[in-house]
């Protein structure tokens, strides 16, 4: 099953990055960056109690190398065929998980993440993109929240996937681009002051502020 992941509400314009963008973060506002992949949500994301309340394990992981999965043909129309990415991620480090998950979490693991679509008439290849998210591409690291189901590893939902360059949160690729803490920092002038989003929250912080704040909601 395509890793999938739900547009978010709430935005943060980074006019910083030269971009027409916006990385959204909570409660319903600006719409998502064209082009940024199609919505869809698995599970709720957002907040911490989200995280804890749906996902397996939270994690600080990085991508290690990717292969083609999942190939569509297309007999008619300009894109000849797509497909989907298995990425191969290393575990870097475990921040949390729940008391019975439903799979263990080893030191490395696979995840279906957006592919590519090529053009007929040209044979253009071009980056699919989850819906403003992180595409999940080597070279960068992540804090992802974890759940298991029948098909394999997934995030919970777009609000699952935080960059985490140099292990600090919003600071690395999303939607293919490479953000700074301080792009996404300005943007932030932009969302909704209402946004309880644990991405929100952990702009600029590292991994052991997550752990605080999953461990502390978990005791709830």
């Amino acid at each position: 099953m395509p890793w999938r992941i739900p547009a978010r509400s709430g935005a943060a314009l980074l006019a910083a990055v030269g971009i027409v963008a916006g990385v959204l973060v909570g409660a319903p506002g600006l719409e998502s960056v064209p082009g940024c992949g199609a919505s869809g949500d698995a599970y709720p994301s957002q907040t911490a109690e989200d995280w804890v309340s749906y996902a397996d394990h939270v994690v600080v992981a990085s991508p290690t190398g990717e292969r083609e999965t999942n190939r569509r043909t297309y007999k008619k129309g300009s894109v000849a065929y797509a497909m989907d990415r298995l990425v191969s991620f290393r575990t870097d480090s475990r921040l949390w998980s729940r008391t019975a998950p439903r799979h263990a979490l080893d030191s490395g693991f696979d995840m279906v993440a957006p592919g590519w679509q090529v053009y007929r008439s040209s044979g253009t290849r071009v980056a699919q993109m989850a819906t403003d998210a992180p595409r999940l591409e080597v070279g960068h690291t992540y804090l992802l929240a974890l759940r298991w189901q029948e098909s394999g590893w997934v995030v919970l939902g777009e609000g699952g996937a935080v960059p985490f360059d140099d292990h600090t949160g919003d600071q690395g690729e999303w939607c293919g681009r490479v953000l700074s803490k301080e792009d996404v920092a300005e943007g932030e002038r932009f969302s909704r002051h209402d946004d309880h989003s644990l991405e929100k929250a952990v702009l600029g912080q590292d991994e052991q502020a997550v752990k605080r704040t999953l461990e502390r909601t978990s005791r709830k």
